[in-house]
């Protein structure tokens, strides 16, 4: 059901807002304001209305003018030549009087209609709202009392302070309720609105080298197949021979350039993965041929389709005794790729990364397809791109991996890379020469930042490092605020502990500390998957390099541990932490710590307990014991009867008691259990009114392992 406000349908009409107010309240139509929302029924009714008027006002017209034409007719035949004269005179003054008035009639009808509208149009106000607001920006916004918001509020179901943050849709609807029209402002990006350029024109953009990208599940084989292109070694360096980072390399077939980024397989590095398909324009689906489509194969259809990236398919492992090729594309098509020549449009090539056959074919696949989608860029331009990774280094300082999407990257630029910014000292290629400049497509690293960028933001080239630090500066002051309005309150051991017993809720806090950014968001998203109803992980700090002192005061704190990634804590923050008692974890594989964190994790839930029924006996005989009770002279039918287990006593088919077992005897002593087919005596805790012929069911409350 479509909104049509009055104001909108006057216009749509062309009439005055007020006039169709007063014909609504004709219709007996109740509308308060100009701002009041009217249903699509009322909307084709007055439509209907209006254009019925028109209709008739048209066929007035013409019937007048038929009128008056019969009558000049008539006045012809009875009249002479004088009083024909005379009566024409007199009808040509009137006429031309009438005229007169009609047209200021219509001249002050218009005014009038023009000034109603501007009235009507001046009341409507209009304005731009963030996705999120305060109650107190809102109340300035609508030139109200914050308190009078608060209460509006109140009235539509929303309990907030002044202070609080309410969605664009609430403060809407407050914001009609004043005849005020709100709109959604649009998110600017501060870097994008400072570095807007034209588009390129045509004769300016010349062939750039496509960007590739190997995607795949973990072990079938991406980075074997790229050191088969690339004639090196990566994987021998990796810890557990998983690629932990994205690299970018260069490779030239044929004396044509291809970059390729190589991206991690495991499902934690999803967030990495998905950078990796939103710079390229080729993906390698590498899929082995004796294990077929997995989940991070799945996830890597999805987000190559996301970045709307071309496909190829590699089947790898082709020379293993149980590969089968059909097998994989069937299972292919599952997922919209069909191979060329089953009938579809999606390259699959057979290859081995490890006899290297199959790779030829593969690359000139890749060229094939560049060539058709005619990649081009302009080369004369101040550069633009994407920070590929990032990490420090003690010796270099920041060190970034950028792929230069547009324009040329030259030794000396003022560069802007999100919060960071800087001159470059100097670029390296993927073989580690220096470079001074490098084109569309190129990947280099870069020194020189003020700071270590976030892998994925997009890097500027300045005019100048005024320009450069002055935008930057402005990105962190807009961060700034933004951590302000998402902070509420300190945290501290008290305030955790409250929250715990308060709401039931645990949280595990956590800093990250990692050798490389990507590694950070990675090992960030595995550990918050982990999260349940019971216990929240919540990382609470993310950076590059050791784990410093900092680090652990902030971890003592917030009652945080310390997952360090591929880094070591610096020596005086070892002390600290010892001193704090802050757990500090180091890992070299990712497993590794979603195991420990689980672990960890268990050990804070609270246990769950599972009844388990171990024995049932008899009641055959009753003894009054004074002082004692009465003591049920029993026969143990099943399982075993234990002095510490809990006792149901069950009589006609409903439970007369449920309770602890208060003596358990054998004769006249005292005994630990008695099993099937033995008669005891059994007391039972503040319970007497026991009857012969009563089934006594024995059972514990045993804890499930979690």
């Amino acid at each position: 059901m479509s909104k049509t406000r009055v104001h909108e349908l006057a216009k749509t009409l062309n009439i005055g807002s007020k006039d169709l107010i007063e014909k609504l309240k004709e219709m007996d139509i109740e509308v308060k304001s100009h701002m009041s929302v009217l249903s699509d029924d009322i909307v084709d009714k007055v439509l209907d209305i209006y254009s019925e008027n028109e209709q008739e006002n048209k066929d007035n017209k013409a019937s007048d003018k038929t009128e008056n034409t019969d009558l000049k007719s008539d006045n012809k035949e009875i009249k002479n030549v004088s009083e024909k004269n005379e009566t024409t005179e007199k009808t040509s003054q009137k006429s031309k009087k009438k005229k007169k008035h009609k047209q200021n009639d219509i001249k002050q009808e218009e005014i009038m209609e023009e000034v109603s509208d501007t009235d009507m149009e001046d009341d409507i106000k209009i304005i731009q709202l963030p996705s999120k607001i305060t109650v107190k920006e809102l109340a300035e916004k609508l030139e109200k009392n914050s308190t009078e918001i608060v209460m509006a509020l109140m009235k539509i179901g929303i309990m907030a302070t002044i202070n609080q943050e309410i969605e664009f849709e609430f403060a809407r609807i407050i914001a009609e309720g004043y005849d005020v029209i709100a709109e959604e402002a649009e998110e600017i990006d501060l870097l994008e609105e400072a570095f807007k350029e034209d588009d390129d024109a045509a004769e300016d953009t010349e062939e750039r080298p496509p960007v590739v990208v190997v995607m795949g599940h973990v072990d079938h084989g991406k980075t074997s197949l790229l050191d088969a292109i690339r004639h090196s070694k990566v994987t021998a360096n990796e810890a557990g021979g998983i690629t932990q980072h994205i690299g970018a390399y260069t490779v030239s077939i044929d004396n044509k350039p291809i970059t390729f980024l190589d991206t991690p397989g495991h499902e934690a590095f999803t967030a990495m993965r998905m950078r990796g398909a939103q710079v390229t324009d080729i993906a390698i689906l590498v899929v082995a041929a004796d294990d077929g489509v997995m989940p991070q194969t799945i996830e890597a259809i999805n987000h190559a389709k996301a970045a709307n990236v071309e496909i190829i398919v590699a089947i790898n492992k082709v020379d293993k005794p149980n590969a089968n090729t059909d097998r994989v594309k069937q299972e292919l098509v599952e997922y919209g790729l069909v191979a060329e020549d089953w009938g579809g449009s999606t390259i699959c090539v057979p290859v081995s990364a490890m006899s290297k056959t199959g790779i030829d074919q593969l690359l000139e696949m890749i060229i094939l397809v560049s060539e058709i989608k005619e990649l081009k860029a302009n080369s004369s331009k101040r550069a633009r791109g994407t920070i590929i990774e990032a990490q420090l280094d003690k010796g270099r300082g920041s060190v970034a991996t950028v792929l230069v999407q547009n324009g040329t990257l030259k030794v000396g630029d003022p560069v802007v890379a999100g919060s960071c910014y800087g001159r470059i000292r100097a670029m390296m290629n993927d073989k580690g020469q220096k470079v001074k400049k490098a084109g569309p497509s190129v990947p280099v690293e870069i020194l020189g930042l003020s700071e270590v960028p976030q892998a994925g933001d997009m890097f500027y080239v300045a005019k100048n490092e005024k320009q450069a630090r002055q935008v930057a500066e402005s990105i962190i002051a807009k961060g700034r605020e933004d951590m302000l309005k998402n902070t509420h309150q300190k945290v501290s051991l008290d305030d955790l502990f409250s929250q715990i017993q308060a709401g039931n809720v645990k949280e595990l806090n956590i800093v990250i500390k990692a050798d490389v950014q990507g590694s950070v968001e990675a090992v960030k998203m595995s550990l918050e998957k982990l999260s349940n109803e019971e216990v929240r992980i919540k990382t609470i700090h993310g950076g590059v390099g050791a784990v410093t002192e900092s680090d652990v005061m902030l971890a003592s704190a917030s009652n945080a541990i310390i997952i360090g990634f591929n880094v070591r804590p610096e020596p005086s923050a070892k002390l600290v932490a010892d001193d704090q008692k802050v757990d500090i974890r180091l890992y070299r594989v990712i497993y590794n710590a979603i195991e420990d964190i689980t672990a960890a994790m268990k050990g804070m839930l609270d246990p769950v307990y599972e009844e388990k029924v171990i024995g049932h006996a008899e009641i055959r005989q009753l003894f009054k014991a004074s002082g004692v009770g009465t003591i049920g002279g029993s026969y143990v039918l099943d399982g075993k009867i234990t002095r510490n287990c809990q006792i149901r006593i069950v009589r006609d088919g409903k439970v007369v008691y449920d309770g602890e077992l208060a003596a358990l005897r054998r004769f006249k002593d005292d005994v630990k259990e008695v099993n099937s087919g033995y008669e005891c005596g059994l007391l039972f805790n503040k319970f007497n009114d026991i009857k012969e012929g009563d089934t006594v069911e024995a059972f514990i409350m045993e804890e499930i392992p979690q």
